[in-house]
């Protein structure tokens, strides 16, 4: 029967007949046989394999080298060795694919940096191996997430003709035959790669009541920062009959969510993060999971940075961004906890957000985290049709353009609201992970543009 090794190396009793496939992490040889350390990428640990002279396949142990596959079966007995709890006596063996000396990944520990230059290659150490499993968890933890309140899923278009957040930080769309003018591309019109499914994803919340999207996003912004990548993943819940503090309530239950269920995940990946990554990983995730999250008015915020007597890089005063130093000030030293921060000026947030009655805000929040910084950022939207299209008149945006948008408001209008949470920054929050680039398979940032 054939095992994984993750199966093997949980289970509760010893098989025989046992088969496991695998890459060699390492060997050691000796005059009567030789230890072959095995890796299937099923979960961090290695299984030990011990091969007697003799046995099927033998004749191909020098072959065995870091790297290579091999298929391995035998018997399940108890170890003798610490740290294990099974090895395999080996039967036969079967060098399946060879690898050369020259194999980058010796076994020994290499930095992001020269990892990155290999991205397909470095899922194979402990690691990456453990960052795209949490990755895997974690996807399915969204989904489960909105499953069970009853959230549809929502496909939202990746080729798009409208600009969601108005920065104009957006990948055209173009084939090789493009001539330049509008009327004569593919599409008939200029388009782009999507920045957001919101807009979209309105129109199903209007008719299904709460949706969600979950796929890829693209900014055409020129950053070089380890928290910013060309091509990233984004989750975006849309409810209707949905007010802001209704929105502020589901990110908060949603991050406490996705930061729960790594938490109670297995433990070696998460042990792995807390040993080698970040230190303080554990405690700082229970304290996400366990702490109320603070929430503070964005004009609140601001009177606190500016009483703070702190020295920022970026300058604080009420109508200007908070930069992520600001946001972990106000998680990390004044409320020490998360914090919700809502109520933002009007002449900073995109058209689409719901106007407040002071004339100066609108009903948009962000949910910040000790050690990142946003990692939601969300708003009631504008369910007025006079308000709206005043915002858009604004913002230079073409009423005949948004004419589907627009409908919303004229046909059964209701107070909606939703957010957005960039996956990666999520999983940065609970593997410790500083860099985007170390938490998605191929990072898409300016000048890199891997396999």
């Amino acid at each position: 029967m054939r095992r994984s090794v993750k199966k093997v190396l949980g289970g509760s009793e010893a098989a025989e007949g046992v088969t496991v496939q695998g890459w060699v992490r390492t060997r050691r040889d000796s005059k009567e046989f030789s230890f072959l350390e095995i890796n299937d990428g099923s979960c961090l640990g290695s299984l030990q394999v011990i091969a007697d002279v003799g046995i099927e396949g033998y004749d191909q142990v020098l072959g065995m080298t870091t790297g290579a596959a091999i298929r391995a079966t035998g018997n399940l007995v108890e170890s003798p060795g610490k740290g294990q709890k099974w090895e395999m006596q080996a039967s036969s063996l079967e060098l399946v694919g060879t690898a050369p000396e020259e194999y980058p990944l010796q076994k020994k520990r290499h930095g992001p940096e020269f990892l990155r230059e290999i991205a397909h290659l470095r899922p194979r150490t402990n690691l990456f191996g453990a960052i795209f499993r949490t990755r895997s968890r974690l996807a399915h933890a969204v989904h489960r997430f909105f499953e069970e309140r009853e959230f549809v899923y929502v496909h939202t278009p990746i080729i798009t003709a409208n600009d969601c957040e108005g920065a104009g930080e957006m990948f055209q769309v173009k084939t090789q035959a493009s001539t330049g003018k509008a009327e004569d591309e593919f599409f008939g019109k200029t388009t782009h790669l999507t920045v957001s499914g919101q807009l979209e994803g309105e129109t199903f919340a209007c008719a299904l009541s709460n949706i969600y999207t979950f796929g890829p996003t693209f900014r055409a912004e020129n950053s070089h920062t380890a928290r910013h990548a060309a091509e990233f993943w984004m989750i975006e819940p849309e409810m209707a009959f949905c007010n802001l503090e209704g929105d502020m309530d589901l990110a908060e239950e949603f991050v406490k969510s996705l930061t729960k269920a790594i938490l109670d995940g297995p433990e070696d990946d998460f042990g792995l993060f807390a040993k080698f990554v970040d230190k303080g990983l554990a405690e700082r995730l229970k304290f996400i999971v366990e702490r109320p999250f603070a929430r503070l008015s964005y004009s609140e915020a601001v009177e606190i940075l500016e009483r703070s007597g702190k020295d920022f890089d970026y300058p604080v005063g009420w109508g200007e961004n908070l930069q992520s130093e600001h946001e972990r000030y106000l998680t990390e030293e004044h409320c020490k906890s998360p914090v919700t921060v809502y109520d933002y000026p009007e002449a900073i947030k995109p058209f689409y957000m719901r106007r407040n009655d002071d004339e100066k805000t609108v009903a948009a929040m962000d949910v910040l985290v000790p050690g990142i910084g946003e990692i939601v950022g969300g708003s009631q939207r504008e369910e007025r049709l006079d308000v709206l299209t005043d915002n858009m008149k604004k913002d230079g945006l073409s009423e005949e353009v948004y004419c589907w948008y627009l409908d919303l408001r004229r046909y059964g209008t209701v107070p909606h609201a939703g957010f957005g949470a960039g996956f990666e920054r999520v999983l940065m929050m609970v593997t410790g992970v500083q860099n985007i680039r170390d938490v998605i398979p191929y990072p898409r940032t300016p000048g890199t543009c891997g396999p």
